[in-house]
């Protein structure tokens, strides 16, 4: 039995009629306000949700899937899609004026309501109006009148009087005529109607009777209760429940239409003041209570345990075990008991009843209870008991024939009880359980370890460590079970362990307290969680887990022993005996489907699902509220869903709340199946369509616009670069042009008069001095000299070593010009390719302007140049160096002259034309270094550039 009250949601102790919609839920009506279960939450409806008076007394299904809330008198509202309609909504609900209480019946998709005392019409409540049939039963007298049932398919309404005895009458509301029955009630008697039955309650009485042609009654059954009975109710399989004044509800097995009468009843609920007693659809059972909140009870519970035909079985079993065809049991204290033929039957054991079992022998009539302390030998034949050996036993083991182990805080003993004699086998350990696996071997556990005991010579040897073992079974051949108290089930052979069973393959817990052998393929174990039932199925494990769900009294198992297809087993709240074959031919599924409650699209609630559904981006993260309305789960229920059209793959949850984030545009279904105890899933799935619209830079007008703007942006950026490009031609050009310029100036530089002057000079001044040889020398030198400036005039790019070549002739010139007064160095370094290019003429200017304004002119110490071409990993790198004068802070000549200034122009025009990063650097050696002298340095990025073959 489950007790639901304010810590499960239920916000009310004080509970009134019971209820059940089409879709599943249970309706509870409270003097706190209407409350809707769905096996897992409450959902509670009060003032804030719209209703008037919040004191709700009963509810019942009405057309178009709604429930029509029946209040303390008066504002009547109904439930509709999730929401409160009260007489604000519809004022058609403002017709509706009762002092008395609200009775109603159902035709077809019409609701009749009427007040019960004297009422002066009915009420005709049919979509959402309501119409008024008047009523005329007071006419021409001064009776009071009771009205207890209405049938609109005849017509008919049975009232009764008031104020005195007096016959029961039938009132036809078209013909306004009234027909005598005949029986008579009492004044203050309830009357109930069920299909051809009426029952009627007087004080302590309940009488029923079974109606022919409308108005003739015979009595079939009556009952005097020894207490009062305060309210009647009625199950769906035409059972009564008496719900007594002091507490407790009178339950008669037997239906009120069976003319064989009334069977002795069952109380229950004893201690509780029932309000009102429901059955729902699945025949699972709810009681509302005063000041206690809501009960419920399964229907395999019910019928396996209420209906267990055996008395007194409700104590605390702690051993059982079977001998033939009887049951032989041990409670928590000194008593024990025989169940046969259906009969329990009670062992008093005597001593201390503190003293519980902890274990249970039985052989022909003779049984051992293993009492805590002093086991009881009984003889059932005789009835004789004998108390044997103080023993505080843990354990108690089928050992030789006419022998059994006892398991002692001890040690090990073995007892024949034929011969009334002891023998020690194992002692100074604690031994929990063991079990003989041959002639004098036997396996004994310790609170921590398991042993291989030899019999014969008392010798033990350590078999399995750190396993605290409760029980032992063999399986087969060279196969054991052992249950332990924290490791689960180990399954070991002779040598080793096998197999370890815990919740990863299925098991409630690891705690294990006994072992049943069913067959050498299935075995059962007793928990404090559930019964399990293990199976070796083709080389694989199925374990079945059942429960007080399944009919268990109790879900605290201490043992349990298989008789055929029947289990027997001893819970904490008596014996259960079950079917093995019903408790596997389970439904797999269950006959219900998953409600989905309301749907939640960005910032929008949707209780009417019948309505198209549709969220547009942004808002799409959507949100489904679910309810798996499967009672006998008892809340523990999950769900596996899916989005078709967004993913294939399902996912699992149990929080009645799903959400999806971020679901792109598009057409979709929501499909979701419920998970019930053991995983039973719900028989079919629930499909909800939903849409997604696309915001409007989602949609195809927008995603066209995009490519058009795209497509025309591009043809742009195509023309802008075909455009840069023929300007980027023209550039070149134009620089091209201007290199020729640059060229031709070059060439006026290098070739200047007074160069050509001071050769001729100089060669007249040798022809002169008749020295012949020299002057010829000098000619061929000046010859080549000018050729080879003519010849590099026209290249764009030079080799380094032509450009080296080049500089030597030109300083050898100049040396013999100017009587050796300098000399000259020119290097290329190791890591400097000799092939690579270098712009044509670049370099002699600066060269030039060495010798004019370094060394010229110095006076008592010789010139001396240097050419070097180094590489730095990144550009080329070409120093020209003098000792001569330097820069100097007022001697600008060196730097500005007109060679260098048009190096410079040369050195601009190779950047843009060519992408040749070159930088000048001049520095003045007397402020850096300080020794006299100027360097010149040239860093070119790229060295050698592939596109030089402009002018080859």
């Amino acid at each position: 039995m489950v007790h639901y009250h304010e810590g499960d949601g239920l916000n009310s102790s004080y509970t009134y009629g019971l209820s059940q919609d089409e879709d599943g839920f249970i309706y509870v009506g409270s003097d706190n306000g209407f409350f809707r279960f769905d096996g897992t939450e409450f959902k509670q409806f009060g003032s804030k949700n719209g209703l008037k008076n919040i004191e709700i007394l009963n509810s019942f299904s009405i057309p178009g899937n709604g429930m029509f809330i029946i209040s303390f008198l008066n504002d009547f509202a109904y439930l509709k899609k999730g929401k409160i309609i009260n007489s604000d909504r519809n004022p058609e609900l403002k017709k509706i004026k009762f002092n008395y209480t609200t009775l109603s019946h159902i035709n077809g998709n019409t609701l009749y309501l009427y007040e019960g005392d004297n009422p002066k019409n009915i009420l005709v409540y049919k979509n959402e109006k309501i119409t008024t049939i008047p009523l005329f039963l007071n006419q021409g007298t001064s009776d009071s009148y009771f009205a207890f049932d209405l049938n609109m398919a005849n017509g008919l309404l049975y009232i009764s009087n008031k104020d005195k005895k007096k016959n029961i009458e039938v009132y036809n509301i078209f013909t306004r005529k009234k027909t005598i029955c005949n029986i008579s009630i009492e004044k203050n008697a309830m009357v109930t109607r069920k299909g051809d039955f009426f029952i009627v309650k007087n004080g302590r009485t309940i009488d029923v009777y079974k109606v022919y042609h409308e108005s003739r009654f015979k009595k079939i059954a009556s009952y005097t209760a020894s207490e009062n009975i305060h309210r009647l109710a009625f199950d769906k399989n035409s059972r009564i429940w008496a719900c007594l004044e002091n507490g407790g509800v009178l339950y008669f097995k037997n239906s009120f239409t069976e003319e064989k009468g009334l069977s002795d009843p069952v109380r229950l609920m004893d201690g509780y003041i029932i309000n009102d007693v429901f059955a729902d659809k699945d025949n699972n059972l709810w009681f509302s209570t005063r000041n206690n909140g809501l009960f419920f009870i399964s229907d395999l519970f019910f019928r396996n345990y209420i209906h267990f035909p055996v008395k007194n079985n409700s104590s605390h079993i702690k051993a059982i075990t079977k001998n033939g065809n009887r049951i032989y049991l041990g409670y928590n204290e000194g008593k024990g008991g025989i169940y046969h033929n259906g009969v329990i039957t009670d062992i008093h054991l005597g001593g201390n009843s503190q003293m519980e079992n902890k274990a249970i022998f039985s052989d022909g009539n003779t049984i051992i209870f293993g009492l805590t302390r002093n086991p009881l030998l009984y003889n059932t034949k005789t009835g004789e008991k004998r108390v044997l050996q103080g023993k505080v036993i843990k354990n108690m083991v089928p050992y030789t024939s006419g022998s059994v182990l006892f398991c002692t805080l001890e040690g090990l003993i073995a007892y024949n009880y034929h011969t009334k004699s002891y023998k020690k086998l194992m002692m100074g350990d604690r031994i929990y359980t063991a079990l003989p696996y041959n002639k004098d071997s036997i396996f004994a556990g310790t609170f921590k370890d398991l042993y291989k005991l030899n019999a014969a010579t008392q010798k033990k040897k350590l078999f399995l460590e750190g396993y605290y073992f409760t029980d032992i079974k063999k399986l087969s051949q060279n196969l054991y079970a052992g249950a332990t108290n924290l490791n689960g089930i180990i399954l070991f052979n002779n040598s080793r362990i096998i197999k370890k069973i815990t919740e990863s393959d299925g098991l409630p817990t690891r705690q294990i307290k006994r072992i049943e052998i069913e067959n050498e393929k299935v075995f059962w174990v007793s928990t404090n969680y559930s019964l399990s039932r293990i199976e070796f199925k083709d080389k694989k494990l199925k374990i079945n887990n059942f429960t007080h769900i399944d009919g268990l009294p109790s879900n605290v198992v201490s043992g349990c022993v298989i008789s055929g297809d029947t289990v027997y087993a001893g819970t904490s709240k008596g014996l259960g005996i079950l079917s093995i074959k019903n408790l596997l031919s389970q439904q797999e599924s269950v006959r219900k489907k998953v409600i989905i409650n309301s749907v939640k699209i960005g910032n929008n609630y949707f209780f009417d699902l019948d309505k198209p559904l549709a969220g547009k981006t942004p808002d799409n993260n959507l949100t489904f509220n679910v309810s798996f309305p499967d009672f006998a789960s008892q809340g523990k229920i999950s769900y596996r869903y899916k989005i078709e059209g967004l993913s294939e793959d399902w996912q699992s949850g149990s929080s009645p709340n799903i959400t999806f984030n971020s679901i792109p545009p598009g057409d979709y279904t929501f499909k979701i199946f419920g998970l019930g105890y053991n995983g039973r899933k719900s028989y079919a799935s629930t499909d909800l369509h939903f849409e997604i619209k696309p915001a409007f830079w989602q949609t195809w007008w927008f995603k066209l616009l995009l490519v058009l703007i795209g497509a025309t942006a591009l043809s742009m950026l195509i023309a802008f670069y075909f455009q840069k490009k023929r300007n980027k031609k023209l550039e070149t050009l134009y620089y091209e042009k201007k290199i020729a310029e640059l060229e031709l100036q070059a060439i006026k530089a290098q070739i200047n008069p007074h160069f050509i002057y001071n050769c001729l000079n100089s060669i007249h001044f040798l022809l002169y001095k008749k020295d012949y040889s020299e002057a010829e020398n000098y000619l061929n030198t000046f010859s080549v000299m000018i050729r080879k400036t003519l010849h590099y005039s026209e290249k764009t790019f030079m080799p380094i070593k032509e450009e080296a070549e080049y500089l030597s002739l030109y300083l050898n010139m100049e040396k013999l010009r100017l009587k050796d007064l300098f000399d000259y160095k020119i290097s290329v370094s190791e890591n400097v390719n000799e092939s690579w290019t270098v712009p044509s003429l670049l370099i002699q200017p600066f060269v030039e302007n060495a010798i004019k304004h370094g060394v010229a002119n110095l006076q008592g110490r010789k010139g001396n140049i240097e050419v070097l071409f180094q590489h730095t990993g990144t550009s080329l790198c070409v120093i020209i160096e003098d000792n001569g004068t330097g820069i100097g802070k007022n001697n600008h000549s060196k730097a500005d002259s007109f060679g260098v200034k048009l190096s410079e122009k040369r050195i601009e025009t190779f950047r843009q034309l060519f992408a040749t990063n070159i930088i000048l650097e001049i520095t003045d050696l007397q402020e850096k270094e300080k020794r006299p002298g100027t360097q010149i340095t040239l860093y070119i990025t790229p060295y050698e550039n592939q596109n030089t073959g402009m002018h080859h």
